[in-house]
């Protein structure tokens, strides 16, 4: 997954920010094409409705199918990353890192008893 420049989505009748981007081929016949899944994901702090783990909301999913000199040209994910993102005229910005969930606090200890 990749970090965006913000970009401003519909999402459940409003207006929000996606951030995130993540892909993932879905199909490659071997020869001249490939489609990807492609998502938009909003960072969230509260679970409204449900997010991905790591903080994450999908606001949009959709397919992106690569043929031609992109399909012949593909060798690496970046570079899937980087087409992915031309044709969303979007500007990745970098990886994107999960969150490190908070410790959670030591549970206490039990007083020692005198022998």
């Amino acid at each position: 997954m990749k970090t965006i420049s913000p970009v401003t989505v519909w999402f459940n009748g409003q207006e929000v920010e996606a951030t995130v981007l993540g892909a993932s081929c879905m199909n490659d016949n071997l020869q001249n094409t490939a489609t990807f899944a492609y998502q938009l994901f909003q960072e969230v702090t509260s679970p409204t409705p449900t997010p991905t783990p790591g903080g994450l909301q999908t606001v949009v999913n959709a397919l992106l199918t690569m043929t031609g000199e992109a399909y012949t040209n593909w060798d690496t994910n970046d570079y899937a990353y980087n087409w992915i993102a031309e044709q969303l005229n979007l500007t990745i910005t970098g990886e994107w890192v999960p969150p490190t969930p908070p410790t959670p606090p030591a549970p206490p200890t039990a007083p020692n008893p005198e022998v």
